[in-house]
């Protein structure tokens, strides 16, 4: 917090990513008050993902080789267009689920660009010496936003309507804006790339490939993306179907997740070194997926709610240990591009998980869905302790590892 241009940053985005976490869980609602389809859910969180998994590897492409502030400022004001249409359509009866699902394709189509060009433009802010803490402080801001952000999505929805609360988050946009335009960024020695776009992809994708603790530490990620997180698209059907309960019930079980995400980001926050991230890792992955085959048996509100506090800790954690692992170990000039494999890893494979989430569910329900979701993660984590953990030990987290361990 000693830079100024992360206080900025941290100043604007809270204000924003409040609003987005609004939208989002007044989306999810209406979406399944107008269909009462968990399958469309599922097709929802294909939708918002989807152009993560297909396009963010151009968005890498462009923070590498273009003006990351202004990539960041560009991205932001397109969102904030998006935000004010959704609400229009919707105040105006207009909107049914199609437009809801076209809107967040839109959306998706930002954060391709969004996520990777915005990670990496955090070492500018702060240079990498501080960039671990950085790093958590951004998680813990964003999970701090998870917080309270659903539930002042869902009082919104419930006072006057899920327009309203789509134009509040268009106007929480301006906020990270006018942050972004007051900070002083030192030009950094970027020029458009000689190669292609796509051979710009391969060289992040080979990097992470042949770098054996980041991509160890990136596909229990995308485990973690493809199953683990899955719980979030239920939340609907939880708060309505098995609780009993209604839009201020989803909103609490959602904020509980995020309290439990905010206390795993500060917790982590508190590291000031590189050391014991795979085994951290590997801990983390395990306890989420005990938590989501507990919460998948769940019936009761207070049960639901203290397993989504633990689920939310222990994912947030994991992310911002595998975040950190790579930065650590990325060359700058690739750092775009191989954030943009993080994004894939992570953010694209979370659609897929959704497809797959909403097809069974439709068919098995959701409680037995995520009962198989919760074992093949566990799966997954007993792999990597039993490849990575227990046979590479801690030393292949440092940076005069070989890229080739």
């Amino acid at each position: 917090m000693q830079h100024r241009n992360f206080q900025l940053f941290i100043a604007g985005q809270l204000i924003s990513v409040i609003g987005t976490w609004m939208q989002n869980a007044a989306q999810l609602w209406l979406l399944y008050r107008l269909t009462h389809s968990a399958a469309l859910l599922g097709v929802f969180g294909f939708a918002s993902q989807a152009p993560i998994l297909f396009l963010s590897w151009l968005g890498g492409y462009v923070g590498d080789h273009y003006n990351r502030h202004r990539g960041v400022i560009a991205t932001q004001a397109a969102a904030m267009i998006l935000a004010f249409a959704l609400a229009g359509l919707t105040l105006t009866n207009v909107v049914n689920k199609w437009e809801l699902i076209g809107v967040a394709f839109l959306v998706g189509i930002v954060n391709a660009f969004d996520v990777p060009i915005r990670q990496a433009f955090l070492v500018q802010m702060v240079g990498k010496e501080d960039l671990p803490n950085a790093i958590a402080l951004n998680s813990s801001m964003f999970n701090g936003a998870r917080v309270v952000g659903p539930a002042i999505g869902m009082f919104t929805v419930h006072w006057v309507g899920e327009g309203w609360c789509f134009f509040l988050n268009g106007l929480s946009f301006v906020a990270v804006i006018v942050a972004l335009l007051m900070m002083k960024i030192e030009r950094m020695q970027t020029k458009p790339g000689e190669e292609s776009p796509l051979k710009s992809l391969i060289q992040g994708f080979r990097f992470a490939i042949s770098d054996f603790p980041v991509r160890s530490a990136l596909l229990l990620l995308s485990v973690l993306s493809l199953f683990g997180l899955q719980y979030a698209v239920f939340m609907p059907v939880y708060a309505l179907d098995i609780l009993r309960g209604n839009e201020l019930t989803q909103g609490y079980l959602m904020s509980l997740a995020g309290v439990g995400a905010l206390a795993g980001a500060l917790q982590f926050a508190g590291r000031a070194h590189y050391k014991g991230l795979a085994p951290w890792i590997a801990a983390t992955s395990t306890t989420c997926a005990i938590g989501l085959l507990i919460f998948s048996e769940a019936k009761v509100f207070w049960l639901c709610g203290l397993i989504l506090f633990i689920v939310g800790f222990m994912a947030t954690s994991q992310m911002a240990a595998t975040n950190t692992l790579i930065q650590n170990r990325v060359p700058d000039e690739l750092r775009s591009r191989v954030m943009a494999v993080y994004a894939t890893m992570f953010m694209g494979m979370q659609p897929v998980g959704a497809l797959i989430a909403g097809g069974a569910a439709k068919r098995f329900g959701a409680p037995h869905t995520l009962t198989v979701f919760g074992a093949l993660e566990l799966a997954g984590s007993l792999i990597f302790i039993s490849l990575v953990v227990l046979k590479v030990g801690t030393h292949g987290e440092t940076a005069n590892v070989p890229a080739n361990d």
